[in-house]
């Protein structure tokens, strides 16, 4: 990595896992459907905001497909699943199924063509696997119908998140990352919008409850993944959204200190089984290099 891409991928962990925490009182504030959509048009409008201010100019000759479809994944479909889940499972739980974004992109990379399924990346993938039964079926509180909503939801998200990274390193590789980012989030609320009928905000926010989702839409999300689009069209997608692993550290730490959510001896093993999964699918076990040696 060069040291821009360093910096960013630290910032971006750091930030990240932070957000889970505003995330559960934006959700508290607004409801799940209104945190993702107000935050996802904020986000928009502050990056075309500041375009504007600094003189920047803005090229969507890329047309309008490609960003309506990564707002429907990356956006909606995986802020929708992480704003319904926190709430029921916890942002360490969320955090913790967060990171099973790179087994998903591994599997869709390996589909389209962007990724190689080696060995070691097959052994990973189980891994993974088998780190998620581990989380998901030994929980330190009752497994729930809500509970289980709850981590379905958090998955969803991940692929979600990983579906929409893959499609914006193939299809988007030459496109500006705030083109992407401003698209992505425009289309992502103008989606999830009509769901406020459905699931309208619970009351009147208070004035702190603004500035979280000011934080959450300008910082979290406008700032954070005009710098993550520009990391995925430096080192491609899956080594990109590696910086999970990160986040779910940052995350984790707050959900278990912070928050005092439990986690259970075998949900914790669940996590480092996921983690080295990962890792394996990641290259970043030198286990790697030894099977692929042998093939």
């Amino acid at each position: 990595m060069r040291l821009r891409d360093v910096v960013v991928y630290v910032f971006l962990a750091v930030v990240w896992g932070l957000s889970f925490l505003v995330l559960m009182k934006a959700v508290e504030a607004f409801g799940w459907i209104g945190a993702v959509t107000l935050r996802a048009l904020l986000a928009s409008a502050t990056l075309v905001g500041v375009a504007r201010l600094i003189g920047r100019r803005l090229d969507f000759s890329l047309g309008w497909r490609p960003l309506f479809v990564v707002g429907a994944t990356t956006v909606a479909g995986q802020l929708i699943g992480l704003s319904y889940a926190a709430p029921l499972i916890g942002t360490a739980m969320s955090a913790i199924l967060v990171a099973t974004i790179p087994l998903f992109s591994m599997v869709l990379g390996a589909l389209w063509g962007l990724e190689k399924i080696t060995p070691a990346r097959l052994a990973g993938l189980m891994l993974g696997l088998v780190g998620i039964a581990l989380l998901v079926g030994f929980p330190a509180v009752p497994v729930t119908p809500a509970f289980l909503a709850g981590c379905l939801a958090a998955l969803f998200g991940s692929f979600s998140a990983a579906f929409g990274s893959n499609y914006a390193s193939r299809w988007l590789g030459r496109a500006g990352s705030w083109e992407v980012t401003i698209g992505a989030f425009f289309f992502g609320g103008l989606m999830t919008l009509p769901l406020l009928f459905a699931v309208p905000v619970p009351g009147v926010p208070h004035a702190v409850d603004l500035l979280y989702l000011l934080i959450l839409a300008c910082i979290m999300s406008a700032l954070t993944y005009v710098l993550y689009f520009g990391l995925v069209a430096s080192l491609g997608a899956t080594r990109a959204i590696s910086v999970e692993f990160a986040v779910t550290t940052v995350a984790v730490a707050i959900g278990a200190l912070a928050l005092g959510e439990p986690l259970s001896l075998v949900q914790v093993a669940g996590a480092v089984v996921i983690v080295a999964g990962c890792a394996i699918v990641l290259g970043l076990f030198p286990v790697h290099g030894r099977m692929k040696s042998r093939t």
